[in-house]
C-alpha cells in the first residue's frame, strides 16, 4: 500500500478530504517525469509552490498552481498580498517550513503561518494532482475539497506557461 507522508495523512483525515492516494515512483516524481509516465495531462496536475516576500520579518504564501501556468508572483500575487519583492523559496528553504520532500510538497500539511492561495485556474478542474509530501505518493483530490483547508482562498495568480 502507498502511504502519505503522516502529517499529510492526518491532515487530510482531521479536515475529513475526500481523497484517493496513488502511487508514484520517486524517481518519477517531478511534475513532468509524472505526468508523461503515468498518463496524467499536464492540466490536471497541480503544484505547490513556497513564495517569500522580502521584507522583515519575512513572509510565506503557499501557492498552488497547474502545471500548464506558472505564478505570476511580480504582478498578481504581489498586488494580492501588498508586498513589492517576493521570490520563490529555495529547494532547501521550501524542505525547512514545509517538513516535505521536494518532487512531493503539497497543500495539505503545510504550517498554518503559511497562507495557501489557490490559482482560480485549478478549482476548473473535476479532478488534480498535488504531491503527497514524499516522492513515493501523490494525491488525487476534487479542487472544492482544497477549501477545507483552514485559510484557502482562490485568486487569479498564474498565468500560461509560454
Amino acid at each position: 500500500m502507498t502511504a502519505l507522508d503522516p502529517e499529510v495523512q492526518r491532515q487530510l483525515d482531521v479536515l475529513g478530504v475526500i481523497h484517493e492516494v496513488l502511487a508514484c515512483d520517486p524517481e518519477l516524481a517531478d511534475t513532468d517525469a509524472f505526468c508523461s509516465s503515468y498518463d496524467i495531462p499536464r492540466d490536471h496536475a497541480a503544484n505547490t509552490i513556497i513564495v517569500v516576500g522580502k521584507g522583515d520579518p519575512r513572509r510565506y504564501f503557499g501557492c498552488l498552481v497547474l502545471a500548464t501556468t506558472k505564478i505570476d508572483a511580480n504582478h498578481r500575487l504581489s498586488a494580492l498580498v501588498g508586498i513589492r519583492r517576493l521570490s520563490f523559496a529555495a529547494a532547501d528553504e521550501t524542505r525547512e517550513l514545509s517538513g516535505q520532500a521536494i518532487g512531493g510538497v503539497t497543500v495539505f500539511g503545510l504550517p498554518d503561518s503559511i497562507p495557501l492561495i489557490i490559482d482560480s485556474a485549478v478549482m476548473d478542474r473535476q479532478w488534480v494532482i498535488v504531491g503527497g509530501g514524499n516522492r513515493s505518493s501523490k494525491i488525487r483530490v476534487a479542487p472544492g475539497e482544497l477549501l477545507k483547508i483552514p485559510g484557502a482562498r482562490v485568486a487569479e495568480i498564474a498565468v500560461p506557461r509560454t
